[in-house]
Order: structure tokens, then C-alpha cells, then sequence
């Protein structure tokens, strides 16, 4: 990950790597940014960042707002959220920018989806949360062509 073949390097790297991503999901309703979440780790945002997609896929902004997509769609399927405060609620601060990373992850606006939600009653939360699991547009596309 930093160019060194150093195993020891390597997992501590990881261990880093993990503490960053493990912050995401217990703050992801907080104000986070790359710069923050590297400072935490003793690292430059732009070694986070490159470090972060080499070990888990995706950059650590895409890595949060898929986390607050997830929280969006479970409060989306109670029923008893506008939009809106939903939005606020996952820690979002732009609308437009919440409708639009929903439906880029989801397949459909938030507001369709709020109206009608997968049917998950009756589902173990288990089996719910793998069915409701955000979707990136490239995962849709690959598993459409296979």
C-alpha cells in the first residue's frame, strides 16, 4: 500500500485502514471528510484515499454515503420520514445531492422508493438487509451481462 514490501508496514497500513472505515460506520450521520479522516490516522488525505480504494474498492466519500444510503433506505421503508428529514437524518446536507447519490445506488429516486419499498416483511434482517443492499450502477450492469 505505501510502496513497501514491509509486511509489518503492510498490516499496520490495514490496521489504519480499518480504524478509518470502522469511524465511517459509527459517524456516518456526522460531517466527515477525507482531510478529517486522515489526520485520524496519521496519514495525508491523498495516501488515505489511494490506500483506502486499493483495500476496500472504493474511496472513503463513496464508502460513506454508501454507509448513509443503507441508513436512508431502512428509515425510507419505516415509513414515518419525509425525504427530507431522512436526508438530514443519514447526516446529509444537500437534498439534490442525496436524490441523486440515492438513485445512482438504489435504481430509483427516494421518494419512489419511500412510496413503495421492497417487500421485506416477514424477511429475516439478515436476508432483508442483503436484499436491500444498495446496488453501484456498475454492479447493475455486470450482473445484468452475466
Amino acid at each position: 500500500m505505501t510502496g513497501r514490501t514491509d509486511p509489518t508496514q503492510r498490516l499496520q497500513d490495514l490496521a489504519r485502514l480499518r480504524k478509518v472505515r470502522d469511524r465511517i460506520d459509527r459517524e456516518y450521520q456526522q460531517p466527515l471528510d477525507v482531510e478529517a479522516l486522515a489526520r485520524g490516522v496519521h496519514m495525508s488525505a491523498g495516501h488515505l484515499s489511494r490506500a483506502f480504494k486499493a483495500a476496500y474498492g472504493e474511496s472513503p466519500y463513496g464508502y460513506l454515503m454508501t454507509r448513509r444510503i443503507e441508513r436512508a433506505m431502512a428509515l425510507l421503508r419505516r415509513g414515518d420520514l419525509s425525504v427530507t428529514e431522512v436526508c438530514f437524518e443519514v447526516g446529509c446536507s444537500s437534498l439534490g445531492t442525496f436524490s441523486t447519490r440515492f438513485t445512482e445506488l438504489v435504481g430509483v429516486p427516494p421518494s419512489v422508493y419511500r412510496r413503495d419499498p421492497e417487500a421485506t416483511d416477514g424477511m429475516p434482517s439478515c436476508v432483508s438487509r442483503q436484499v436491500t443492499r444498495p446496488i453501484r450502477n456498475r454492479e447493475a450492469q455486470a450482473s445484468a451481462a452475466g
